[in-house]
């Protein structure tokens, strides 16, 4: 066994913790450690297996703690995981746990994290991210989501309460990226037994993260206190961290304005006069999340989308330039590709999408379009679907213009998250829109979503693409193997990509420890702290 320490924060972590904020010299702290954050809608579950959500992302890490945890930059720092090794044939990985405690003073030991790998991948809990353990190429995770085998026969298992062994099908390079995410956290057996599904309510609900859930209010807020039993307590300055839901992107910018909010992303079109006013509070970084407009292709979808010729044609007729320079003016670029362009190690292929003007893409359309048989005399109407945020109407409006001229009418349907995504998961929609958000990074993330079998909420299908996803798992160099796959995606536009995000907020200067250099955006409130008025 080879001893890894992946990063020199890792091997700091034997001697102090793993990665913490604390106030810097001169700072005065608050007298109440509150963190006021905005949610733009409810979070659906508090369930790590089921969460499917960034925003339920975000409070699943301050309730629970993986493997892994991320540092300001992103890189990989102890958990609940002190080490780990690596055998020299890089398919075992043993994890050392420290003494952590779940919030119910009970320990933490290696057979919860069995219990909750082994939970998610069977199909009986039904979780929407069990593909997640196949990513991470676990020994027989794909039988057993397939119901081919049974959870018990999953590559994992807890050699003592302190040790925990994985076994792999093959060597993940990605994998330690992996151990940072929500539905690899550990989740406590004897309560999820006792409650049922009301295991995730406030007052049952047991985690082993630095902050314990104590009100949860369905789609107006939730609220986590100070967990005493988290094994850094010591080191965790914040005392309350509250997420309030308002799905009215510019009233929840009115209300951080009025003190009431933290941190609220800047509605589109306001950063620039945002960030002359506010200089210390607006700011704008890469965020590695990738916007799109998904296209049905199954057979619940519309005729026309099955045209090759027709998806093409309504992404080049997308004008990204005005879109992001004119529309959301925060920092954002136009998307040639799935994978965001800040991804380590990704190289964006050259595709027609990336070289024609807007005016050569235009022309492209009207052609693709004619020889499909519409246009003007023979028009298409879809429906385009999105959820509730004044930023997705204002986009909606936007291809709803530049699709007007080539004879698609689009009728805009705005609907609540939930009903969105139950839409998507069901093929209830035309055109939907959709937003993927990194879960580490390397391209697999963004690419592994089009896999047939991936999330892909179109249905789209392609053999070389993903005979391409499973030849990346073992590959020494990934890059053009990732390049062809986006090459794939240009040729057959499964959907028409719109932009890369950058994290645009407004962050109160009195709260410190947020990362901006995080391209997942990953934060911890264990590591921050709110400055005295």
């Amino acid at each position: 066994m080879t001893k890894l320490f992946a990063t020199t924060a890792l091997v700091a972590s034997l001697a102090m913790p793993a990665f913490a904020v604390q106030p810097a010299e001169g700072e005065t702290l608050a007298e109440n450690q509150v963190y006021n954050f905005w949610l733009l809608d409810a979070i659906k579950s508090v369930d790590p297996a089921k969460n499917t959500d960034v925003e339920g992302s975000d409070v699943l890490r301050q309730l629970f703690e993986g493997l892994m945890n991320e540092d300001e930059k992103g890189a990989m720092v102890p958990g609940v995981a002190e080490s780990f090794e690596e055998s020299d044939d890089k398919l075992t990985y043993t994890f050392t746990l420290r003494d952590a405690k779940w919030s119910n003073g009970e320990p933490v030991t290696a057979g919860d994290f069995v219990y909750a790998w082994q939970r998610a991948v069977n199909p009986e809990t039904a979780s929407e991210y069990a593909w997640f353990m196949e990513l991470m190429n676990i020994v027989n995770a794909t039988d057993i989501v397939k119901g081919e085998k049974a959870p018990e026969e999953l590559g994992v298992k807890a050699i003592d309460d302190k040790t925990l062994e994985v076994t792999l099908t093959t060597p993940t390079p990605y994998f330690i990226k992996t151990l940072s995410h929500a539905t690899t956290f550990p989740v406590p057996q004897k309560v999820i037994e006792e409650y049922g599904d009301a295991w995730t309510q406030p007052g049952n609900l047991v985690g082993n993260g630095a902050f314990v859930l104590t009100g949860h209010n369905l789609g107006v807020d939730i609220t986590m206190e100070k967990n005493p039993e988290y094994w850094d307590a010591e080191n965790v300055v914040m005392q309350t961290v509250k997420g309030i839901t308002v799905n009215d992107n510019n009233v929840a910018l009115t209300r951080y304005q009025a003190g009431e909010l933290d941190r609220v992303d800047i509605p589109a079109g306001q950063y620039p006069r945002l960030s002359q006013e506010a200089p210390d509070e607006a700011i704008s970084m890469p965020y590695a999340c990738s916007y799109a407009y998904v296209y049905n292709v199954s057979d619940k979808g519309p005729e026309a989308l099955k045209d090759v010729r027709v998806r093409e044609a309504l992404s080049l007729a997308l004008n990204r330039d005005i879109i992001v320079n004119n529309v959301l003016q925060g920092g954002q670029k136009p998307a040639t590709t799935w994978t965001h362009w800040a991804i380590e190690g990704f190289d964006q292929p050259e595709t027609e999408l990336a070289t024609l003007s807007q005016e050569e893409k235009n022309t492209r359309a009207q052609e693709l379009l004619a020889e499909a048989g519409y246009g003007p005399d023979n028009p298409i109407s879809l429906t385009l679907q999105y959820n509730t945020d004044e930023n997705h109407k204002k986009l909606a409006i936007a291809a709803q213009q530049f699709w007007k001229p080539l004879g698609v009418n689009i009728t805009l349907n705005n609907v609540e998250w939930k009903v969105h995504t139950d839409r998507l998961q069901n093929q209830d929609f035309d055109i939907a829109r959709y937003a993927w958000c990194g879960d580490y990074n390397e391209a697999s993330t963004f690419l592994d979503w089009f896999r047939t079998d991936g999330y892909n909420s179109g249905k789209w299908s392609n053999a070389e693409y993903d005979q391409l996803m499973v030849d990346a798992k073992t590959a020494e160099d990934t890059g053009p193997i990732y390049t062809r796959a986006e090459e794939i995606l240009a040729e057959e536009v499964p959907a028409a990509f719109v932009y890369h995000y950058a994290s645009v907020d407004m962050i109160s200067p009195k709260i410190k420890g947020l990362p901006t250099e995080n391209v997942l955006n990953a934060w911890y409130a264990k590591d921050l702290y709110r400055l005295a008025d």
